[in-house]
């Protein structure tokens, strides 16, 4: 795989990731009736934050990983 196209597919591979975590987290926060768009800094406001934080981050590595076990030898 040329370098160009290996950076491109990780760049995207990660954007996707993140993106993708951070929805799922905001999903998550909304049926615990989290609002991270209420007015302020509340507690509730928080949560949501470092809920589609963590989310976001565990994307990030999900897609690492995926893409990690599909440049393995063998695996195709």
């Amino acid at each position: 795989m040329s370098n160009v196209r290996k950076m491109l597919v990780e760049g995207l591979s990660d954007a996707a990731g993140f993106v993708v975590g951070g929805l799922l987290g905001y999903g998550l926060g909304r049926l615990l009736n989290l609002d991270l768009f209420a007015s302020g800094y509340g507690p509730s406001t928080l949560a949501a934050i470092v809920l589609i934080g963590l989310c976001a981050g565990a994307g990030l590595q999900a897609a690492r990983i995926w893409r990690t076990e599909r440049d393995k030898p063998g695996s195709k």
